[in-house]
């Protein structure tokens, strides 16, 4: 009511719109963004080159930047074992597009812990293991990072110099402290054993030291069997605790088994590790983000509780991994013919 007449609920409302501002014209005329004061961030020093590369409109142009799988013609190739494997689950009916457990892919987890550590490792026959699909490498780190920041007792990480440019930045995030040691030596193109074994063995004792399983990034350069063993008992020796990044399982050598050797010293003499592993080179499946993140643990009953504290980290992180990706590796992976085929013709 205005003084004795009342008005419709209508011209009520009507009546006191038209007394107030335009608040729509007032705040888009006298309020900057309240992000205007955000940075412009760089590119990416890696996913930059691409970016650079697809303006570039040189017709003999090469990217030089993320390394993957390209035909004569520079354009991108999917490995027909890939192509098969993928039609053969489109086609099957019985597929649904239902949620996963948090922790991915059952079948997935146990053929990428066997690829590995290989189907005879005591660690699996032991059930010693905590497996958990993950966003490719990446996200495998980063998972293991957050596990490591809530539930060991260091925080520090010793990573080589050089390492991949990501490396840093996923464990700072994380939640650990990030120290290098010595790795790649300019003068003989190699390795720097005496710089590496000196700079462990000056670490504090219980720190996790990062190592790349093969195919070191971006040097490589990798330890041989021989040298792998003199870290390995440096490592031992000083209780620290291996992070095995395996991004390139089969390209160092040729061989996925010989490619897993320096992981496969360390979980036969009975200790424990963490492996990350991608699918993203070996298999192409770049942007399918699939990978895994393993943790070998001492007994059974440890991997059962480390497992369930995986959950809790993921479920808030992204709460289940994508199907399609781990589905297409599942099914090369457990079909032996398809898996000779894959290691032949990739």
């Amino acid at each position: 009511p205005i003084g004795t007449k009342l008005l419709s609920p209508y011209k009520s409302k009507s009546l006191l719109l038209s007394l107030l501002p335009s608040t729509t014209s007032a705040f888009n005329s006298s309020m900057e963004s309240v992000f205007a004061n955000v940075a412009k961030a760089p590119e990416d020093p890696i996913l930059g080159v691409t970016i650079a590369y697809n303006k570039d409109t040189s017709p003999v142009k090469l990217n030089l930047g993320v390394g993957a799988y390209r035909t004569e013609e520079g354009k991108p190739l999917v490995l027909n074992v890939v192509r098969k494997a993928e039609q053969k689950l489109v086609n099957d009916p019985s597929r649904v597009k239902e949620y996963l457990p948090i922790l991915g892919v059952a079948d997935f987890n146990k053929l990428t812990a066997k690829l590995i550590l290989g189907a005879d490792s005591p660690a699996i026959l032991e059930n010693r293991i905590a497996t958990a699909q993950c966003l490719s490498g990446t996200g495998s780190l980063r998972v293991g990072t957050e596990f490591l920041a809530r539930h060991y007792h260091q925080r520090t990480i010793y990573i080589p110099q050089p390492t991949w440019g990501n490396h840093p930045k996923v464990f700072t995030l994380g939640g650990l402290n990030v120290k290098s040691y010595r790795y790649y030596d300019p003068a003989t193109r190699g390795l720097d054993l005496q710089g590496l074994l000196e700079d462990l063995n000056a670490a504090d004792s219980g720190a996790i030291v990062l190592l790349h399983a093969c195919a070191h990034n971006p040097t490589g350069v990798d330890p041989t069997r021989e040298q792998w063993e003199q870290i390995r008992q440096l490592i031992r020796s000083k209780a620290l605790l291996p992070f095995f990044d395996s991004a390139y399982q089969g390209f160092a050598s040729g061989s996925l088994d010989e490619d897993a050797q320096s992981v496969r010293m360390f979980v036969a003499d009975g200790g424990e590790c963490f492996i990350a592993q991608s699918y993203a080179k070996n298999m192409g499946l770049y942007g399918e983000r699939v990978g895994a993140l393993s943790i070998v643990c001492k007994t059974a009953d440890v991997a059962s509780k480390v497992e369930s504290q995986l959950k809790l980290v993921v479920r808030p992180m992204y709460s289940s991994p994508p199907i399609h990706g781990a589905s297409i590796v599942a099914s090369i992976l457990k079909d032996k013919y398809v898996f000779f085929f894959f290691l032949v013709c990739s």
